[in-house]
């Protein structure tokens, strides 16, 4: 424990703070929804090109 600096404490402290793993959580989930999104959109539009193809 004594080889443990200052420093080194003072920067686990800031990276604990900083790097919240609710924050990654939501952005990983916000990122996947949009991904979600645009490929729901995809599908439809590709949908509604199909069926005016086929009338």
């Amino acid at each position: 424990m004594k080889n443990i600096s200052i420093s080194s404490l003072l920067l686990v402290f800031v990276m604990m703070i900083s790097l919240s793993s609710c924050d990654l959580a939501g952005d990983i989930f916000e990122a996947g929804a949009w991904t979600a999104i645009l490929g729901v959109i995809l599908v439809i539009a590709l949908i509604v090109w199909i069926i005016r193809k086929v009338l």
